[in-house]
């Protein structure tokens, strides 16, 4: 049972990481983009890409609004 259910999240996280790459791909705001997904990883409880996504975004975007954002969630998940 257990390596069934690896497979399973091992499958989720690949969507996950899917679904990331085509919302950025898409769009022209960039930032904003990684930001809200990020959020959406967090109201998922998949805290840990929620942690690396904001951490994306003050990497990428270091002067933007969504930075500031970032580092709050951070700062309040830690």
């Amino acid at each position: 049972m257990l390596p069934e259910r690896a497979t399973k999240m091992t499958a989720r996280l690949m969507f996950c990481a899917l679904c990331c790459v085509l919302l950025l791909s898409c769009s022209g705001d960039k930032a904003k983009d990684l930001l809200e997904t990020a959020e959406f990883e967090e109201r998922q409880m998949n805290i840990p890409h929620a942690k690396q996504l904001y951490e994306d975004v003050i990497r990428l975007y270091p002067n933007s609004k969504e930075a500031e954002t970032a580092r709050a969630r951070l700062a309040a998940l830690n």
